[in-house]
C-alpha cells in the first residue's frame, strides 16, 4: 500500500512577496538617503544584524538599515519607516527594536504604503497584497482598508510629524 502526501501535510509556502533582490538596489539606496538613513547590504544566507523577527526581516542599527537579497520589501520599508518616524537623537540609540507606541507603530504602517508607491518596481497596490500576504493584522481586515478607513490618526500624526502633506503626499527631501 502506498500512502502519497496530502495538501494538508505539505509544509505552508512562504508567502510570495517583492523582495529586495526584484528591484533595482539604487534606488532602494537614494529613498533612505533621502531621510538621512544608510543602506547596509548583508549578504546571502549571513544573519541580519538588529533583524528583530529575525531573517530574512531587515534589520536596525542606529542610521542603518541591513537587509538582504531576500529581505521582503515592505520589511526594508516598515523598519526604515520605524527610524524616519524618530528623531536624530532617538534614531542614533535605536538597535533591533524600534516601536516606542503605538502610535509610532501605526504611522509607520501608513508610511511605508507611501514610500513603496515611491520606489520604482514596488508600489502602492503591490505593498497593500504583500502587507497582508505577509500577515500583517489589521481590525478592517487588510493594509487597504486600514489606509483608507481606520488610520485618521496615524495619517495626522504623520502630517504634524512633517513627514507627509495634508494630501497625504510625502514630503521627500532631496
Amino acid at each position: 500500500m502506498s500512502v502519497s502526501p496530502t495538501a494538508a501535510s505539505a509544509a505552508p509556502a512562504e508567502p510570495q512577496v517583492l523582495t529586495l533582490g526584484e528591484v533595482d538596489l539604487a534606488d532602494v539606496v537614494a529613498l533612505l538617503a533621502c531621510y538621512d538613513l544608510r543602506f547596509e547590504r548583508v549578504d546571502d544566507d549571513a544573519p541580519i544584524p538588529g533583524s528583530y523577527w529575525g531573517e530574512p526581516e531587515a534589520g536596525l542599527i542606529g542610521n542603518a538599515v541591513y537587509a538582504r537579497r531576500d529581505t521582503p520589501l515592505h520589511s526594508l520599508l516598515h523598519e526604515a519607516c520605524h527610524l524616519i518616524v524618530l528623531s536624530p537623537e532617538r534614531r542614533a540609540a535605536i538597535h533591533t527594536d524600534a516601536s516606542d507606541c503605538q502610535l509610532e507603530e501605526d504611522a509607520t504602517c501608513c508610511l511605508q504604503l507611501l514610500l513603496a508607491d515611491a520606489l520604482p518596481g514596488f508600489g502602492i497596490e503591490r505593498a497593500y497584497a504583500d502587507m497582508d500576504a505577509w500577515g500583517y493584522t489589521f481590525r478592517l481586515g487588510s493594509a487597504r482598508a486600514y489606509a483608507e478607513q481606520d488610520a485618521e490618526t496615524a495619517w495626522a500624526w504623520l502630517i504634524e510629524a512633517g513627514l507627509i502633506g495634508e494630501d497625504r503626499r510625502l514630503l521627500i527631501r532631496r
